[in-house]
């Protein structure tokens, strides 16, 4: 299995996952274009493409998917509250009602040889979630758009051999930023999103042996840089109370613009 940003940050996100046989994006943020262009640059044509799983309905996350879902025809999965609100969206257009596959969270579904869990997340959207996608025994996490995480949020992503997850923001950088106060509240806030110590605190309770490759993604363009996010994070590994060291497995970052390295599985 393998997985692969396409595109993450605050203006958009597409990851790919897929094994020899399945394709699948997680979300299509950007625009059509760019999706395709990014899939071309993984060897894959859109047409081959086997799912859509939406984790919610903000604009960073469907801007391109009514484009790509109707040209080539792609199921498109999500919860029932994301899927009613893509319906409602002028954003998303109107797509077919064929291509809607309703999900419940922590209920599994099977495309092809990818199995792909949805798991509840706080962020302020109508229904939001996370993905888990294994192949066989191998299992990664898509975790981004998190306000906050609980023992739930831990429990789901045990023994994970790869993760993408999100660090949004440097708190100090959002404080005296640009930004007016109530986006900085609602940012850091519980339906918000994950700051860079929390993000490193997070996966500190998720390292294990298994574990393969981090991936830090939707930076905020304003209010984090990527040398920052990485530097915290490895810190905060640093001065946790486990057997775990930052140097223990590649942290990479997941670029905003271009198509970041693809993750191998082994």
């Amino acid at each position: 299995m393998r997985m692969c940003s396409i595109a993450s940050g605050s203006s958009g996100n597409c990851i790919y996952v897929g094994s020899d046989a399945t394709h699948i994006l997680v979300d299509v943020g950007i625009s059509g274009k760019r999706t395709k262009e990014g899939l071309e640059k993984l060897g894959i044509k859109p047409e081959e493409l086997d799912g859509i799983f939406i984790t919610h309905e903000h604009a960073d996350h469907i801007n391109g998917l009514g484009v790509i879902a109707r040209k080539y025809h792609i199921p498109i999965y999500g919860t029932k509250g994301t899927l009613d609100a893509i319906r409602c969206s002028s954003m998303a257009g109107k797509i077919e009602e064929c291509l809607f596959h309703e999900l419940e969270t922590d209920n599994k579904v099977t495309v092809k040889d990818l199995t792909v869990n949805p798991m509840k997340i706080s962020h302020d959207a109508a229904e939001p979630v996370a993905y888990r996608i294994s192949h066989g025994k191998q299992k990664l996490g898509i975790v981004t758009d998190l306000g906050c995480y609980n023992d739930y949020t831990v429990e789901c992503l045990r023994g994970m051999n790869a993760l993408l997850i999100e660090a949004n923001h440097d708190a100090n950088m959002l404080q005296v930023g640009p930004y007016p106060y109530y986006l900085k509240r609602r940012i850091a806030g519980d339906r918000g999103h994950l700051s860079n110590e929390l993000s490193g605190q997070l996966l500190c309770r998720l390292l294990n042996d298994g574990m393969q490759t981090v991936v830090l993604g939707h930076l905020s363009k304003e209010n984090n840089l990527p040398e920052l996010a990485y530097e915290t994070v490895r810190v905060e590994i640093a001065m946790a109370d486990n057997q775990y060291k930052a140097n223990d497995f590649p942290i990479r970052i997941a670029s905003r613009s271009e198509v970041s390295e693809i993750v191998e599985i082994a």
